[in-house]
């Protein structure tokens, strides 16, 4: 479910859970797991992948209906820590977003120091309110540290998707390339960010984070438990379970 390839001292982590990058509890904890222990590892830099056409499509919906309430527990305390490990990482690291990447696809880019993203028709947002899940209180303030209050609020609220090119022009990307440039460019950024000194550069990004470390460190910070009830919500299990079905029926 993962691949790890090492360019020199930057460690690319690659999703692959096919077809389309689906997070289930799985694929989460060991993307963490590689996260976490990367640096210890000789890397100085890493950049998160997908496959081409989708970074991720998201929490695997069929599965977590499938699995019922474990493990919906699972995949939504697995998403928050892989949230805190993207965020806490000692090592900056870019998003390679490969192609669509709604719901927790864009979870994870947003958690991300940087973002390159596929030219093309996909899309990236926070759609969780369209199929009965809010938004945390912490993701809502990263992406308005990324994007500004209004353009968050309308994000959040309306559950958009947005095309790359509108996510490039309100700052939720930082870059837009062709499909086979993604990956590339991501590591080029690393690339020029390790011709820094070292302890300057570590430093300097620490303090530039530092008000993001503190809202994920932050032990009162509202967890999981929200969304593990939004879930369980009849509403929510009815929308979900026609997403499904619609999309059974389109394939």
């Amino acid at each position: 479910m993962l691949e790890v390839i090492d360019h020199g001292p930057i460690r690319e982590l690659q999703i692959a859970h096919p077809p389309v990058n689906a997070l289930r509890p799985q694929v989460l904890a060991t993307l963490r797991e590689a996260l976490e222990a990367a640096p210890g590892e000789g890397a100085r830099a890493i950049v998160v992948s997908g496959a081409p056409g989708f970074f991720s499509a998201g929490l695997d919906v069929p599965f977590m209906l499938e699995g019922g309430q474990a493990v919906a527990v699972a995949t939504f305390e697995e998403l928050f820590a892989l949230r805190t490990a993207l965020v806490m990482s000692e090592v900056p690291i870019a998003a390679a977003i490969t192609g669509h990447s709604p719901a927790g696809g864009a979870v994870l880019a947003i958690c991300c120091d940087y973002r390159v993203m596929a030219e093309g028709k996909y899309k990236i947002g926070l759609n969780e309110v369209q199929v009965g899940l809010p938004v945390s209180p912490v993701l809502h303030a990263n992406l308005r540290r990324l994007v500004g209050p209004q353009n968050a609020e309308r994000m959040c609220v309306e559950g958009r998707l947005l095309t790359p090119e509108t996510a490039y022009e309100i700052g939720l990307v930082d870059r837009l390339v062709a499909l086979e440039e993604v990956v590339p460019t991501a590591l080029e950024w690393c690339e020029k960010l390790l011709t820094a000194p070292r302890r300057a550069m570590l430093r300097t990004r620490a303090i530039a984070r530092a008000d993001l470390v503190e809202l994920y460190a932050d032990p009162d910070r509202p967890g999981p438990e929200e969304f593990i009830e939004a879930w369980s919500n009849e509403e929510t299990q009815t929308t979900m379970r026609a997403l499904v079905a619609r999309l059974k029926d389109k394939g």
